[in-house]
């Protein structure tokens, strides 16, 4: 019996079928394995639940918030769909590329960078989730803040206008 499998017998009680547990079930099992799904995990949870790790993979491998390879410590997910698209999301990912000095779907030292097709805060784009908190209307200008408040570095100032002239 796996570590967790209390605790998704939890979660398994509170739905009327096994199959609606999955979702919460590999959320508890990424939080507890690092940020990420491992073939154990895929095991724990379909031991769990009584369903295939075939299956549970399934679900898994369609929804861009679980992750099936070992991620840093900070994730930042850029959303690409046809919203934030439109409003700037490829400059916020090179930015983040320059900023990061890795290219989009790298893990290296903390930090991996994703693309994501939707983060759902199309009517707030461009969305960028990092360390699963959405940040909402970010641009290319916004990433060194970003990266130095997580890489614990005094944030940039923003510029200061004067408006007296």
């Amino acid at each position: 019996m796996s570590a967790i499998y209390d605790e998704i017998q939890e979660i398994r009680a509170r739905y009327p079928e096994d199959r609606s547990a999955v979702m919460p079930a590999l959320q508890l099992a990424q939080d507890r394995n690092g940020g990420w799904l491992s073939e154990q995990a895929f095991r724990d949870v379909a031991d769990a639940l009584d369903l295939t790790p075939a299956y549970c993979l399934s679900i898994a491998s369609f929804y861009d918030m679980f992750r099936l390879e070992p991620v840093g410590e900070h994730v930042v997910e850029v959303c690409t769909n046809i919203s934030c698209g439109l409003k700037g999301a490829q400059q916020v990912i090179e930015a983040f590329e320059q900023e990061l000095g890795m290219r989009a779907g790298e893990t290296r030292d903390d930090f991996t960078l994703r693309t994501v097709e939707c983060i759902g805060g199309c009517g707030w784009a461009t969305v960028v989730a990092v360390n699963n908190r959405h940040r909402l209307h970010v641009s290319s200008e916004d990433v060194p803040a970003i990266v130095a408040e997580l890489r614990g570095e005094p944030v940039p100032a923003a510029e200061e206008t004067d408006d007296d002239d």
